[in-house]
């Protein structure tokens, strides 16, 4: 009844939960104390209401987002409670006491502070928002950017505002119990004090040397900086703080890229979420600004992902630009129309080329490029299940995608099934869950058969864990967790303690990195990897979510997976192991393979999930597999040869890809010269016309 409830109230837990409740009673109570009147019981219920309203916010919770949304919002809540304690006097009998005025007088100073206090507190977010975001990008040394404000001042600043108010109301509660003014005066004069003082601290950072440059001076700074460096190739994206994961699977590709990188943003949550890179990184927000940027020196630029802000640099004509995707799939978005506005698209194999082919959306062949895919260096090839450990067989669903066709996902329709067969397999397998960050996002069908699932995985890992025949290393587990925890303490002291978001214009400033400390943040995220899965049984079943452990790490723990058409499958191929592709549609078998590349060498699974015996039997008995050798020629058509590798594949068509933009921007300067100099010659030369063969037609007299 609890979890429904929370899942109901859309709270992370029960602790939550009740939080919820005491403030939301919380108000009908101390308006009784205050008809009653108590002041004991007014005190009582004041403190639960600031307590719980305090640890709300803490948590972030979706209460307090929807109680903003109904005009109940902090500043009200706060409102509330002192008109209330103001209607505790008068029920006193207190309206002809000092201590009754000065309350009013209080309450009305106190928030007509507010309003200068958000209005500073605005101004300086907004003057330190730059418009251009840069993390290794050396601007220090061009322009002057000044320290941020204390972060006492600005983070959280309009709850610790109205916060102030704790000493007027712990005044004027003692002063009605104990019958003295007094002691009422003082709290009152405490909390304008230190509103004023608070308002005032703010002041000087809106003015002077506080604030950084201009956009016009930083905007010089970043060309200043563009024409010492003179990037040569660019990774575009732009995309919704989610889809960050599309631009990080392309960081490592252009660390090592063999022309100098650029990665260019178009939204600060993008920024925030980028994984630690050495690639300088601009995040241009502003259209205008983006196309005013010089970016005279680039010759290809990259895109993740297509969106309609693209078209701000698809406009620059001495760029050749390519489409490289997140993924290689089966999926529509694969052979999306709008690919054909790139000069070239780069596809991981053969398959990619058969599918524009297929498609006929106006992609040409000759522009098709295959490349490999540089990012599935990290992925092992299987060599069949470990000695002493029962297989592991990794579900990773696709979403639901926009459209809400059923053959999009697997979690709908076939999921309860799938996990339900898995964990009552016999012989026994782990069954590792990881759905798609972006599952439940559009169909709450799809969000209530993850939560379903998920509660199935959970259910079972108990189950087992007091099951007698599955017995845990504790030794061993306990001390991956004292691992864990001490590379969780170093990460989160190289990332600058606690996750808490550095200044924007601080971190442009500051952003160089350090290459020594990304080295060991790499190490480390290794060593957590390795821990990661030492820190719990070989046997228990696991929900995975958020960006760690990757997804090429649950592939590698994994002998087995089962998943839906995505580029999920297609990078799992080049690990060799079996697989399984849901038909959630019920398209048949045989229409299945045959729109499907990447389904050719999978057991095929209907909605019942009937068919996982197939492929548990290929986990259990790789000599039986009747599948193997389809996998492995699936695998080069898909992915590409194995040699040379993938990365200098990408290279080798970056550079060629280079060398026709500067082929181009030379003929184009070729023919802008040469009709300068006819134009020249033509003006030169009063009375004669320059033919096209650099005759002159003579107008003589005679």
């Amino acid at each position: 009844m609890i979890s429904t409830a929370i899942r109901v109230a859309r709270v992370g837990s029960a602790a939550e939960l009740a939080a919820a409740v005491l403030m939301v009673a919380g108000f009908p109570a101390l308006m009784l104390a205050a008809l009653v009147p108590s002041v004991p019981a007014f005190a009582a219920a004041a403190a639960v209401t600031y307590l719980a309203d305090h640890y709300l916010h803490r948590k972030g919770s979706y209460l307090i987002n929807r109680l903003g949304k109904v005009r109940a919002g902090l500043s009200i809540r706060f409102l509330i409670r002192q008109l209330l304690l103001v209607l505790l006097l008068a029920r006193l009998s207190l309206a002809d006491n000092l201590i009754y005025y000065g309350a009013i007088a209080c309450f009305i100073a106190f928030y007509g502070l507010q309003a200068p206090h958000g209005a500073l507190v605005q101004l300086i977010r907004n003057r330190r928002r730059m418009p251009v975001a840069t993390r290794n990008v050396d601007l220090k040394s061009r322009i002057r950017i000044p320290d941020a404000p204390p972060r006492g001042l600005l983070h959280r600043s309009a709850e610790k505002m109205l916060h102030l108010d704790l000493a007027a109301v712990a005044g004027i509660l003692l002063a009605a119990q104990v019958k003295s003014a007094l002691v009422g005066f003082i709290g009152i004069g405490i909390t304008v004090v230190l509103a004023t003082l608070y308002v005032l601290a703010l002041v000087p950072f809106v003015r002077g040397r506080r604030i950084p440059p201009k956009a016009d001076v930083v905007l010089a700074a970043v060309d200043d900086w563009l024409a010492e460096y003179q990037p040569e190739t660019v990774l575009y994206f732009s995309g919704s703080k989610d889809s960050a994961y599309q631009v990080n699977m392309w960081l490592d590709t252009m660390e090592n890229l063999d022309s100098k990188p650029l990665i260019i943003l178009r939204e600060r949550a993008i920024l925030n979420n980028l994984a630690p890179t050495t690639v300088p990184v601009i995040c241009v927000p502003g259209g205008v600004h983006l196309m005013n940027l010089d970016l005279s020196t680039v010759r290809v630029a990259l895109y993740a992902a297509n969106v309609g802000k693209n078209i701000h640099m698809l406009r620059v004509p001495t760029i050749k630009h390519v489409f490289i995707g997140h993924g290689d799939s089966d999926k529509l978005a694969s052979v999306n129309p709008y690919s054909k506005v790139y000069d070239e698209v780069w596809t991981a194999g053969r398959a990619g080329r058969d599918r524009y082919a297929i498609a006929d959306v106006g992609v040409r062949d000759e522009d098709i490029v295959e490349v490999g895919r540089p990012q599935l260096a990290p992925i092992q090839t299987w060599q069949g299940v470990p000695d002493g450990r029962i297989p592991t067989v990794l579900y990773a669903p696709t979403w639901e995608g926009w459209d809400g066709n059923p053959g999009n996902t697997s979690v709908v329709l076939a999921g309860e099934n799938i996990v339900q067969q898995l964990v009552q397999a016999d012989p026994p397998v782990r069954v590792l869950y990881k759905p798609h960050p972006f599952t439940g996002n559009v169909s709450k069908e799809a969000k209530a058969a993850h939560q379903r699932i998920t509660a199935l995985v959970q259910k079972a890992a108990a189950g087992r864990a007091i099951d007698t025949r599955f017995t845990p290393d504790t030794a061993a587990q306990a001390q991956a967790k004292t691992e864990l925890a001490r590379i969780e303490a170093r990460l989160a002291e190289l990332s600058g303690s606690g996750g808490d978001r550095r200044d924007e214009a601080e971190a442009t400033r500051d952003g160089l990195v350090d290459v020594a400390r990304h080295e060991e943040v790499a190490r480390l995220r290794a060593e957590w990897n390795d821990a990661y899965w030492r820190s719990f049984p070989t046997w228990e079943h696991r929900v995975i979510t958020g960006a760690q452990p990757r997804l090429y790490d649950c592939f590698n723990v994994s002998d087995a997976m089962v998943s839906d058409i995505s580029s999920v499958v297609s990078d799992f191929i080049a690990s060799g192991k079996p697989y399984a592709v849901t038909d959630s549609a019920g398209v048949g078998v045989e229409e299945f393979k045959r729109n499907n590349t990447a389904v050719r060498a999978a057991v095929i699974l209907s909605n019942s999930a009937d068919e996982l015996g197939e492929l548990l039997g290929a986990v259990r008995d790789p000599a039986a597999d009747p599948l193997a050798e389809d996998r492995k020629e699936l695998k080069q058509y898909l992915l590409g040869p194995d040699e040379p590798t993938s990365l200098d594949q990408f290279n080798t068509a970056v550079a060629n890809l280079a060398l026709k933009a500067e082929t181009r921007n030379v003929g184009q300067e070729s023919r802008a010269a040469a009709a300068t100099a006819e134009a020249e010659l033509a003006n030169a030369v009063p009375g004669q016309r320059v033919s096209a063969a650099g005759d002159t037609d003579g107008v003589g007299t005679g």
